[in-house]
């Protein structure tokens, strides 16, 4: 059966950041290997096009047992919030950015860390590890609310 969000079947997940490679690759890898029965892709508001994901994410979530492998940034487009039934985005104020980008696809933008107190996911670009380590901690319990929806 498909889990619905309000009208919409939930079958195509798209998570976007700002650079597409560190919070929305990796909390997208996260999801794929929760959800498996959902699609589920990435992209950035100013992505870094055809960048791999940031060495320092890598590490974290290798040393969680999650690789992510063949991963290039893309620009989130029209065409692509046009495809999925859901998009979690990583901040409140990424809302507003990709509705410039695709006015009819507010109703489905919701917050990455919407089922774990409304919370933002700071991107970690610009600081030391601990940071990237604690970005992928919130990346986990804010997919473990996703999943909890999903489930039901």
């Amino acid at each position: 059966m498909d889990t619905q969000l309000g009208n919409i079947i939930c079958k195509k997940i798209l998570v976007v950041c700002v650079g597409n490679i560190c919070r929305s690759p990796v909390g997208a890898e996260i999801l794929r290997r929760r959800l498996p029965r959902q699609n589920i892709y990435s992209a950035g508001l100013c992505a870094l096009v055809g960048h791999s994901v940031h060495p320092s994410a890598l590490q974290v979530a290798s040393q969680y047992g999650i690789v992510i492998e063949h991963h290039y940034a893309q620009q989130v487009t029209r065409a692509l919030c046009h495809q999925a039934d859901l998009i979690l985005v990583m901040e409140t104020s990424h809302i507003p950015l990709l509705v410039n980008i695709a006015i009819e696809a507010r109703g489905k933008i919701m917050l990455f860390g919407g089922w774990h107190k409304n919370k933002n996911i700071p991107d970690p670009i610009g600081y030391d590890e601990p940071i990237f380590n604690t970005m992928f901690h919130h990346l986990l319990e804010a997919a473990d609310g996703w999943v909890r929806f999903f489930d039901k």
